[in-house]
């Protein structure tokens, strides 16, 4: 077997069958008419190394092939690239916010010494990185190969653009500054005062909840944490075990509830005007946090640490904390179930106002 038919073998291999005798055949006819112009030039038969020099000009057999598909040649064209970078940094940006609880949980439970965590989170960081870009990336694959543009970028709307406000700190300038000069500060102000559009909310919020579902049921490794691992046996009760079986017990509530307010974040990023709507959805999910909150105070298998029957008991034992100055891990606890209670129940109060205005004074 000559060159020219090791070159088209290889060349065929990558071709659609049905187009594959044809394509074959113009590419020899164009092959053998350049070796006959090569030898009319130099007078004499060519010798192997000059054929294999006219067919590296022609183009590697993979290259050659590409030219005769009919998709496009881009995984993520220059007309998708933008909003790829854009999803991709809100994800970054989701992440390295996560993996920051999640090392200073760790470091204040004693899980840890500091040294090792932090080198953990940059490698917990980098991994989900890579997870976000390969997500991305398939995403992008795919839309790039659909008959027809997706309505995001052929139907947007100028009022709609406060979601790009998002991330928009995190740039090139940003960064150099911050590693050159150790200032992370982002010098420009938005001109709305700092107020965030309600799509930017919704956006936030749905990129949030995906992150931590993941996180939640395993498939998005943040600090090497789980919630069983945030606990450590402190003062002779078992924390590890006592998130472990929380975590058991609410697996599957949080997977809906995620699910759910996901798909509420984005059915309201699509109408962002739509106040009564939004005031509504965070009405219910802001009773459903309240009864979280409840549940963890009073039949959780956290209760027995940090319930306390009335008021004034509840008092006393944040009194004791503030005058010792001894903060113990239940009483700390026991304060970010109650303040995690007041926020969800202010949440309502605020959406049931929202709700029967029909004005959002946040926008």
């Amino acid at each position: 077997m000559d060159l020219i038919d090791r070159y088209l073998n290889a060349v065929a291999a990558q071709l659609p069958q049905d187009q594959r005798a044809d394509i074959v055949a113009e590419l020899r006819d164009m092959i053998l008419s350049r070796y006959e112009e090569k030898e009319e030039a130099l007078g004499r038969p060519l010798t192997e190394a000059e054929q294999e020099e006219i067919l590296r000009d022609i183009g590697h057999p993979l290259a050659v092939a590409a030219r005769y598909g009919s998709g496009p040649q881009h995984v993520v064209g220059p007309e998708l690239f933008p909003w790829w970078m854009f999803a991709v940094k809100v994800g970054v940006i989701a992440i390295a916010a996560l993996t920051a609880i999640g090392f200073v949980a760790r470091v204040l439970v004693g899980d840890v010494e500091v040294g090792r965590a932090i080198g953990q989170a940059f490698h917990s960081i980098f991994q989900s990185a890579i997870m976000v870009v390969g997500f991305a990336t398939i995403a992008g694959f795919i839309i790039e190969r659909q008959k027809e543009k997706p309505r995001f970028l052929r139907e947007w709307r100028v009022k709609d653009l406060g979601l790009f406000e998002f991330g928009g700190g995190l740039n090139a300038e940003t960064v150099s500054r911050g590693l050159s000069e150790g200032d992370w500060s982002v010098k420009a102000k938005p001109r709305n005062g700092g107020q965030t559009s309600p799509m930017m909310r919704a956006a936030g919020s749905a990129v949030g909840w995906t992150v931590v579902l993941l996180w939640w049921v395993g498939w998005l490794p943040i600090t090497h944490t789980t919630p069983e691992t945030l606990g450590s046996v402190v003062g002779g009760v078992d924390y590890g075990r006592m998130l472990g079986e929380i975590h058991t017990l609410l697996y599957w509530p949080v997977i809906v509830f995620g699910l759910a307010r996901i798909a509420f974040d984005l059915a309201r990023a699509a109408q962002p005007r739509n106040v009564r709507f939004t005031a509504l959805g965070d009405v219910a999910f802001g009773g459903a946090e309240a009864a979280l909150f409840v549940w963890l105070w009073l039949w959780s298998p956290m209760s027995k640490v940090i319930f306390v029957p009335t008021i004034e008991a509840f008092v006393d034992r944040v009194r004791l904390m503030i005058e010792s100055g001894w903060w113990p891990a239940p009483s700390i606890l026991m304060l970010c179930v109650a303040f995690g209670f007041i926020v969800a129940v202010c949440k309502v109060f605020a959406s049931l106002t929202r709700l029967a205005t029909g004005q959002d004074k946040r926008n």
